[in-house]
């Protein structure tokens, strides 16, 4: 890979990165009026994060999948795994110390495993 592709590839990461978390944002805003305005109970907050994380980096690497146009399970798992660690690392500085457990690893693999499909999707959109 040459050094602008690179550079290129990068900005396209950070991109993704950022589409994910307005996202992430937009999708917990909504979450947050349904469970104030609705009969939605906060039992379902896991479940609806986890929705939350897949839909956002799907989103996220189909676009830089589409941007990049090569490599799209790469991509998408580079921005899966960076996704999650900058996740980690909001709930270090903000909720609690980290504890990798099942849960975390579950997470991780879960961000992993969605940044491949749907870096796959987006080289298939193209």
């Amino acid at each position: 890979m040459e050094y602008n592709s690179f550079k290129f590839g990068i900005k396209y990461l950070f991109k993704a990165l950022v589409l994910s978390y307005i996202f992430t944002l937009v999708l917990i805003l909504i979450i947050t009026f349904l469970l104030t305005y609705t009969s939605l109970k906060e039992s379902t907050i896991p479940l609806l994060n986890t929705i939350i994380i897949i839909i956002s980096i799907t989103i996220g690497s189909i676009y830089i999948s589409i941007k990049i146009g090569e490599k799209g399970w790469l991509n998408g798992g580079m921005l899966g795994i960076l996704y999650f660690l900058i996740l980690l690392l909001l709930n270090y500085l903000f909720v609690k110390p980290f504890t990798f457990d099942i849960f975390s690893f579950s997470k991780f693999f879960i961000s992993l495993i969605t940044g491949i499909i749907g870096g796959i999707l987006g080289i298939n959109l193209k």
